[in-house]
């Protein structure tokens, strides 16, 4: 089964909802590997990997967020993949 890897930036109010706990559990309970990390511009950024289907799962669950965020707008492209093992957050 083929993979893709997708470089995603979140703006709106992403920062201080648990918006990067969130999107963690929801790419390892849809199989995608990858990681989300806090931009110093109130952006969400993260890379995210596996089949086509799982990582359109994801983008659609990243337009909602967690309770307390308000997504203005989803950027993604394609990038090369870097294999990643798990999701992770980073700091």
């Amino acid at each position: 089964m083929s993979h893709v890897s997708t470089e995603i930036w979140v703006s709106g109010h992403v920062q201080g909802v648990w918006f990067r706990a969130f999107t963690q559990k929801a790419a390892q309970a849809l199989g995608v590997t990858g990681y989300v990390e806090n931009l110093p511009d109130g952006r969400v950024h993260l890379v995210a990997e596996g089949t086509p289907d799982r990582v359109a799962a994801l983008l659609a669950r990243l337009e909602e967020g967690p309770p307390g965020a308000r997504v203005d707008h989803i950027t993604s492209e394609p990038v090369e993949a870097e294999a990643f093992t798990a999701f992770t957050i980073r700091y």
